[in-house]
């Protein structure tokens, strides 16, 4: 008898097919997959910077998320939201998620109390701001700033998850990085990483020492207690940016690094390395973004960086397109206007436009550096310009301009230049032209009274041609040794830069700048600059003779050329109207 009980407490309590936890399967294969990584002949851990570090990646945490995609019955609701990064940006708060989120997904933010209670107001719910994507196979999810006493560790819900089920304390003790002081992005060119930094304070417009800086670069996320994959010495640094080589043995293989995390130390003068900077960004390749365009440059692409302007975005397309540029890579810095919308329906006009989500906040000039590395596989030139500036050709007694792509012809006269490297056109700064709405027909054709003198420039680059540092003013780049620029003469051509429109239409200007070093309209300072409008102050509060301002010359040169080649012949309606039928 006593033994057939202990038959049975053995069947009872023998293992089976649960001997393996999920956690311990994980452990298990990210051990696997290292061993693998180290044993390549080109593993960049075989230099002699290698501190060896065991870790559990967390996109390999994701194993068994992905092995259900592959199931005859998958479930949705088997897709957890895994939080990989957080950052604490002035407005807002960013979460980085590993997955690709539909942007109708209902999900909700979860705030966890800073005290150990166990009171129903320990943990607060909010619906996310913005559900965006990120980089091909992750999303960026914008929640509103946590309440007082309450962690900046937000967790992520699906609403089902909320509805009647009970919400698990997150880890309250997470560290998330403020805007002020991380890194938080990271490009691979060719045999270094360009590394986009928060926080080290360098000056603007400089160039700065690089022997100051080292890159760490590791397979999970950065602790105190673990060590790097390997440490190397930037090359260059300017302003947001650093870059730092690679070893030996990746630099035979650049694209072993994609993926991989990375941050950035200082140097003390005694060469002893300052605690590095805590860091959201992961390496990721330019290739990654290129399409199919017959292995061929286009000649002549553009670049800008918006917030809420879908609205003014297809008259600024359509126009310049006609112009002759071919490319568009649209940085969007936080819209909620419905933007992919506006593009998704140029695409179907073969406007060729792709959409870039840029979340960072007054991170324009680093902007515009990673669009000068994305677009240098694509483009012989590039220009860089926003949507309320238009080119102008101006008629000339010996030569038209005004035709069709007579952006795109001025550019292609200096593709195989060994001289120029950069095309500077100067701008003309438009006033409301005494509107007190925005005009039906757009920009080009409602405003026509400006300011007399010229104001700045815009640039149109050839990317491959520029300073290593990618250290550029927003209206221009650094070249490379050896190159120089070209100043198109007013007379033949100019940006109409449309800058202080109808009221209602410049107050939503005035709550946003993106320029890293130009200060907001708010702000008490620099108000004599070119960058501020003279007289306004720092208050949203309209002048009375607003809608007369900034009159000095009526110029109606762009609107008579844009009705004559652009209305259509028995509506009159312009491309970019909407019908009023």
């Amino acid at each position: 008898m006593d033994s057939e009980q202990r038959r049975k407490r053995k069947r009872i309590y023998k293992p089976n097919a649960n001997f393996f936890s999920v956690r311990s399967l994980t452990v298990c294969l990210s051990f696997f997959v290292f061993l693998l990584f180290i044993s390549s002949d080109r593993s960049p851990i075989r230099t002699g910077s290698f501190r060896p570090v065991l870790s559990v990646p967390t996109s390999l945490s994701l194993l068994p998320t992905r092995l259900a995609l592959t199931g005859d019955f998958f479930d949705a609701r088997s897709l957890s939201l895994i939080v990989e990064d957080r950052v604490l940006l002035p407005d807002h708060l960013l979460l980085i998620v590993s997955n690709k989120l539909p942007s109708g997904d209902n999900i909700h933010c979860v705030y966890y109390s800073l005290f150990n209670s166990s009171s129903s107001e320990d943990v607060v719910l909010k619906p996310a701001m913005s559900v965006d994507g990120y980089r091909g196979d992750r999303s960026l999810v914008r929640c509103q700033l946590p309440p007082m006493n309450f962690s900046a560790a937000v967790d992520l819900r699906r609403t089902w998850e909320v509805e009647g089920d009970v919400l698990l304390r997150g880890n309250t003790a997470v560290v998330v990085p403020s805007w002020n002081r991380v890194v938080y992005e990271a490009i691979l060119d060719l045999d270094s990483a360009v590394v986009f930094v928060k926080g080290l304070n360098l000056r603007p417009h400089e160039e700065s020492d690089p022997t100051q800086f080292r890159c760490h670069f590791s397979l999970s996320n950065f602790d105190k207690d673990k060590g790097f994959v390997f440490t190397t010495e930037a090359t260059a640094a300017a302003q947001e940016v650093v870059r730092c080589s690679f070893p030996r043995s990746v630099r035979r293989n650049p694209e072993k690094a994609q993926g991989i995390r990375v941050t950035v130390s200082r140097v003390d003068a005694g060469e002893n390395a300052i605690e590095p900077l805590p860091s959201v960004a992961k390496v990721h390749s330019t290739k990654s973004y290129k399409r199919s365009y017959g292995g061929k440059k286009y000649e002549l692409c553009s670049c800008t960086m918006l917030w809420n302007q879908a609205s003014f975005l297809r008259e600024w397309i359509v126009y310049h397109a006609w112009l002759g540029v071919e490319r568009w890579f649209i940085y969007d810095n936080n819209s909620d206007d419905g933007i992919q919308e506006v593009i998704d329906e140029l695409n179907l006009q073969n406007y060729n436009v792709s959409r870039h989500a840029w979340p960072w906040t007054k991170a324009q000039e680093a902007g515009f550096s990673h669009c000068a590395l994305r677009a240098r596989n694509e483009c012989k030139w590039l220009g860089f310009f926003d949507v309320d500036e238009f080119f102008y050709f101006p008629p000339h007694r010996r030569q038209d301009m005004q035709g069709q792509n007579s952006l795109r012809t001025l550019v292609a006269n200096y593709s195989n230049s060994p001289t120029y490297a950069e095309i500077r056109t100067i701008c003309h700064s438009f006033g409301p032209s005494g509107l007190t709405a925005y005009p039906s027909q757009g920009v080009t054709v409602g405003y026509t009274c400006r300011l007399q003198a010229p104001e700045r420039h815009k640039s149109i680059v050839r990317p491959e041609l520029l300073d290593v540092t990618l250290l550029n003013v927003v209206h221009h780049f650094k070249l490379q040794r050896g190159y120089r620029y070209l100043n198109v003469p007013e007379s033949k051509a100019v940006v109409n830069h449309y800058k202080y429109q109808a009221w209602d239409t410049f107050k939503a200007k005035f709550f946003r700048r993106v320029s890293t070093y130009v200060a907001n309209w708010q702000e008490d300072q620099n108000k004599g600059s070119k960058d501020r409008a003279p007289g306004l102050g720092t208050v949203a509060i309209e002048p009375p003779d607003w809608r007369l301002r900034f009159c000095e010359v009526w110029d109606t040169g762009l609107k008579d050329f844009v009705l004559a080649n652009f209305a259509a012949t028995a509506t009159g309606l312009l491309p970019w109207e909407r019908s009023p039928f």
